[in-house]
């Protein structure tokens, strides 16, 4: 497999850590890759690799890489994917809080935190009810959620003020459309009272759910427009009508 190669980044602890082109995979591997993955959470990823997904933000490198770390080593041992992850969380948090961004930002009151959070409002985008800003993505981890990634909006995240979406500053602009669609259909069903249910974060979820999350129907439609873009535009502008909310 050579496409989601971009270039070497290091070598750590017998693993050789991969920039590659995250765009790629989510439209021809796996939706759900995010910022990060490793072999044990995404069996496409060789096993003494480590994916980091190109950054267009500020670099983060260093705490998905403890993140990986981690999470690895736990699943090697046997945990579950989720224990797994919530200890990698806790690890990565205490990380990033430590970080001059961070300790200065949390003496910033509501409003001059917003000011900061948002770096670029998509006027294309937004309606009277609902506006589109591209925020500092790696603030929103280390202040808010931790596995904040690519988007979300007022309906899935409490931090996010009412009638926002928010994309993530790291993601590629050329894929900020496609999620920009994913949070706008999911926010329709989560204003339905459709559970969120992200799948690939919980096993139970697949057991027990009786319909489709909003997370998935989301997840479906991006997939779909990935890989069929030629009317991207119209669907979106469908989108945001319907989110009137």
């Amino acid at each position: 497999m050579e496409k989601p190669y971009i270039k070497k980044h290091s070598d750590i602890s017998g693993f050789t850590v991969w920039i590659v082109d995250g765009g790629y995979i989510r439209a021809n591997l796996d939706i759900d890759f995010t910022n990060f993955g490793q072999h044990l959470r995404f069996k496409f990823i060789p096993e003494k690799e480590f994916w980091i997904d190109k950054e267009y933000g500020s670099d983060e490198s260093k705490y998905f890489i403890t993140h990986m770390l981690i999470e690895n080593q736990l699943m090697s041992e046997g945990k579950k994917y989720q224990e797994a992850l919530e200890k990698a969380d806790e690890e990565e948090k205490k990380q990033r809080e430590e970080s001059e961004e961070i300790i200065d930002a949390k003496k910033l009151n509501n409003e001059e935190l917003l000011k900061i959070i948002h770096e670029e409002f998509l006027e294309k985008y937004s309606t009277e009810n609902l506006k589109v800003w591209v925020v500092d993505g790696e603030l929103v981890r280390g202040l808010f959620f931790i596995d904040f990634t690519e988007g979300g909006s007022d309906k899935n995240y409490k931090f996010i003020p009412e009638g926002e979406v928010w994309l993530d500053n790291d993601l590629s602009p050329r894929e900020r459309k496609f999620v920009l669609l994913h949070e706008l259909h999911e926010r329709r069903f989560l204003i339905k009272g459709i559970e969120y249910g992200a799948d690939f974060l919980t096993e139970e979820w697949e057991k027990t759910k009786t319909k489709k999350s909003a997370h998935k129907r989301a997840s479906e439609k991006e997939l779909f427009f990935r890989k069929n873009p030629k009317n991207l535009d119209k669907e979106l502008r469908r989108e945001i009508k319907r989110n009137k909310k």
